[in-house]
């Protein structure tokens, strides 16, 4: 049996955390599958051990494909070790870095019917060079309005590297 890690990201980084995941994975010994959210079967999930789901914000949601798919499968995964991690630049602060007052999981979690098991928040990225001129502008406003970094002409990448090893660990402790 192997892990199923699943993803849904806008511009990477959440596929970066979940590679991050893999890692620890097959240090494990653990056989991983690694697949976009839209790319899923039921054979996939009926065929694992353990789900593991991680879900980037964009302009303050979750992306629908995230909720269609965690209700079409609820209940397999339910039957599972899972866990659920979000990815979003508002975990950069310190008051909002964690599944109790990160406000993306808190309405995450009042959206959906599942419950995870074990939960995650990591900061994201902001790859300004990256984006077109809508995604630029919107985000540097929304930095600005948060004080954030509003300089278009660099990256900055806000991800806690060994936060997501220790979930990462914790991923790895469900199947003991």
């Amino acid at each position: 049996m192997q892990s199923l890690i699943i993803y849904s990201t806008v511009d990477g980084q959440t596929l970066a955390i979940c590679q991050r995941i893999e890692q620890h994975l097959l240090q494990a010994g653990r056989s991983v599958k690694l697949i976009e959210i839209n790319q899923v079967t039921q054979t996939d999930i009926a065929n694992c051990e353990q789900v593991i789901i991680g879900a980037s914000i964009r302009y303050g949601k979750h992306r629908p494909e995230l909720f269609k798919f965690i209700a079409t499968h609820l209940a397999a995964i339910e039957q599972k070790p899972n866990s659920f991690f979000t990815v979003n630049v508002v975990a950069r602060k310190p008051l909002k870095n964690t599944p109790e007052t990160n406000p993306y999981m808190i309405k995450f979690l009042q959206l959906t019917l599942w419950k995870p098991k074990l939960l995650g928040v990591f900061a994201g990225k902001i790859d300004y060079p990256k984006y077109g001129f809508f995604d630029k502008f919107m985000i540097r406003l929304i930095m600005w309005i948060t004080k954030g970094p509003t300089d278009t002409s660099g990256t900055f990448e806000f991800t806690d590297w060994d936060k997501v090893d220790a979930y990462a660990a914790n991923i790895v402790k469900q199947l003991s």
